[in-house]
């Protein structure tokens, strides 16, 4: 298996790490997960706003990965760019628990950035 689809695999379990760190620690009301989730503040609520963003990114990732494969792009461009991805929507989730917005948007770009190259990559 290719390095970009090892990186497929963490960017899609990504948004889990960002829930256990919503949810760690705390109290957590596990009959009405979504309701619980939505009153909380600070780091916690970014957090879980961090893991929706999560979802939000994957789909553009894993679709641009496949669709460089299918189409034979350069395999080390395709693993250098999903591991850029990856170390951006690491580093989103640090900088969105930490509430460092602008750095945030930064690294948000990078990884939108990163799957946008992979999908051209093969053309």
């Amino acid at each position: 298996m290719t390095t970009a689809l090892w990186c497929v695999l963490v960017a899609g379990l990504l948004p889990y790490a960002a829930t256990a760190v919503a949810k760690g620690g705390a109290r957590f009301d596990n009959r009405e997960p979504r309701a619980w989730l939505a009153r909380q503040t600070g780091w916690r609520a970014r957090a879980h706003a961090a893991q929706q963003n999560g979802f939000e990114a994957f789909p553009l990732f894993a679709a641009a990965v496949l669709a460089a494969q299918q189409l034979h792009a350069p395999q080390a461009r395709i693993d250098l760019l999903a591991e850029v991805f990856v170390g951006a929507r690491l580093a989103y989730l640090v900088t969105y628990v930490a509430d460092l917005h602008l750095l945030r948007s930064v690294v948000w770009t990078v990884g939108i950035g990163a799957a946008v190259a992979i999908f051209v990559a093969g053309t």
